[in-house]
């Protein structure tokens, strides 16, 4: 994975052979401690997803000032390398804590997380509403905001968490009402290209 500062992306990881990652709302919660640990001090969360075999983020890399006097070449080579040991932190060290609570053993997720970098604002839009279609898409939820996995009730302004960045939202949309809408129009006419499970 590559990732450089400024830049939007959506990364995703699954477990392996569809094995839930998530056996309890207690696992929800401490996969996202241990996100904000790994990695809020690099990355600006946009949008989020934990469904029970997979998850998704749509992250903006921030500009990290002790690295602004280092040369262009190293300070990319240097945040690209530092989010990238975060995931695998993040990821290797939930693995753990659930080895040890359910008594199991071995890799809980693929071995590649997978990014892709985000070149256009159309894009983005459509991707932060698709990714929390994806309990709908599911059967696990009737509407995105039934599915308190996401950080869709954050986004339409039904709970108070402080993971996404809400003023991404605001930006591009006056009232969290107008995001609403916006998601459920865009999702149905999302072009297959969007479409990232």
């Amino acid at each position: 994975m590559h990732f450089e500062t400024g830049k939007y992306y959506h990364f995703y990881n699954r477990s392996n052979n569809e094995e839930l990652v998530f056996k309890s709302e207690e696992n929800y919660a401490y996969f996202l401690e241990k996100y904000r640990h790994y990695l809020e001090p690099q990355l600006l969360t946009l949008a989020y997803c934990l469904m029970p075999t997979h998850f998704h983020f749509l992250v903006r890399v921030k500009v990290m000032p002790e690295r602004l006097n280092a040369s262009d070449a190293v300070k990319a080579a240097d945040i690209s390398m530092t989010v990238t040991k975060s995931i695998g932190l993040l990821l290797s060290s939930y693995t753990k804590a659930i080895n040890k609570r359910y008594r199991r053993h071995g890799s809980l997720f693929q071995t590649h997380s997978k990014s892709k970098q985000i070149h256009d604002e159309a894009y983005l839009l459509t991707l932060v509403s698709y990714i929390h279609q994806n309990p709908v898409r599911s059967n696990l939820a009737a509407k995105p905001e039934d599915w308190k996995f996401s950080s869709y009730q954050d986004l339409i302004g039904i709970r108070d968490g402080s993971l996404p960045d809400r003023e991404f939202v605001r930006r591009y949309f006056k009232t969290a009402r107008k995001f609403r809408q916006y998601s459920e129009e865009v999702v149905s006419s999302a072009k297959e290209e969007y479409r990232v499970s």
